[in-house]
């Protein structure tokens, strides 16, 4: 049996594999990967007969060195399909591993970094392949039940002050226009001051305008006001099946008020009205149950398998660079890839 590989880097061509999937995100479109700013977006196509997997990831320079790395965008990604990966022969999964090491090769990549989508079944695809690493549990809700149904999971005490929340009159909206995401990119600029956030974690302006762009997507940045005063806000993302917070804040002088409580419960909503399946609440930070991850869990007991993906293609290169940067492996270190490591 005949099969080709394309490496794919244009928008239109990108997005009409991507469209064909079995299941995808907002993560997994040549947009979304245009918006981030570490490398160059790159898509691997394999494709055998009727059936194709698709790879996108962002190939970065290695920092003293003339090779690269490849890693996912900031989200859920993981390669995408137009049937489910658990009904991929074996051998046909045997022959993309290959042809995916010839690609690495080829683009000077030494090892490959991928946060999973955990709602499709990626890991009988990549497995085998490195083999794939569990990253604690995340948490989402399903929108097929009424909101009353969902409402009486919730935690006692959740419940009780979703219901002082709503009747505290707050005004809950759509972001209008630039001023609105101005004014919540700062409040979100300021959350991360106060956790003392990476770098990595400071979205711009641009992103939060992009990721709203109505040619490309039906995200919705919803804002509540008391008042005139902006205190709290969420960039939701809105893909076929799943709604997610991807990305919230709320003002310093609110919190012990905690209006993301009404803002999860509203997000529950709009997921219903737009007939989404699933409102992903995401889990902890990096894996672990968290205040992060209580806080989720109040809402819905529903949990699924998280994953991420570490492939070292070329050990030699991988091993040089650990020696070239004085990065030792220790077994407390879970940091990959190791040599981009911060020191202490």
């Amino acid at each position: 049996m005949s099969y080709q590989c394309l490496i794919v880097r244009a928008k239109a061509e990108w997005d009409a594999y991507v469209k064909r999937a079995h299941n995808y995100e907002v993560y997994h479109t040549w947009y979304y990967h245009s918006l981030n700013m570490e490398g160059e977006p790159i898509l691997f196509i394999y494709e055998k007969e009727d059936l194709f997997i698709a790879f996108p990831l962002i190939k970065r320079n290695i920092a003293g060195s003339s090779q690269y790395d490849m890693t996912s965008v900031y989200g859920y990604a993981g390669p995408i399909s137009n049937i489910d990966f658990k009904d991929i022969p074996q051998l046909t999964i045997e022959s993309f591993k290959e042809e995916f090491g010839h690609f690495l090769k080829s683009e000077q990549c030494i090892c490959v970094f991928s946060r999973l989508y955990p709602f499709l079944n990626q890991h009988y695809l990549l497995e085998n392949i490195g083999g794939v690493i569990p990253n604690g549990s995340t948490i989402y809700m399903d929108l097929s039940l009424s909101i009353e149904e969902q409402r009486s999971r919730y935690d006692k005490r959740l419940k009780r002050q979703i219901k002082k929340l709503r009747e505290t009159g707050y005004t809950i909206k759509n972001a209008a226009g630039p001023s609105e995401i101005a004014a919540f990119t700062e409040m979100y600029h300021k959350n991360m001051d106060r956790l003392g956030a990476s770098k990595s974690y400071y979205f711009d302006e641009k992103y939060f305008a992009g990721l709203l762009n109505t040619r490309e997507f039906e995200n919705e940045l919803v804002l509540i006001y008391d008042g005139t005063e902006m205190i709290c806000g969420a960039l939701i993302l809105i893909s076929e099946n799943v709604v997610r917070n991807h990305l919230s804040a709320t003002s310093e002088k609110y919190l012990k008020v905690s209006p993301s409580k009404l803002l999860t419960d509203e997000i529950s909503l709009i997921g219903r009205r737009l007939g989404k399946k699933i409102f992903h609440l995401g889990g902890g930070v990096g894996g672990k149950e968290d205040s992060l991850f209580k806080f989720k869990s109040h809402f819905s007991n529903l949990r699924i398998n998280d994953w991420i993906w570490c492939y070292v293609s070329d050990q030699e290169s991988y091993n040089a660079l650990l020696h070239q940067k004085g990065v030792g492996l220790t077994q407390q270190s879970t940091f990959f890839p190791a040599y981009r490591q911060t020191k202490a």
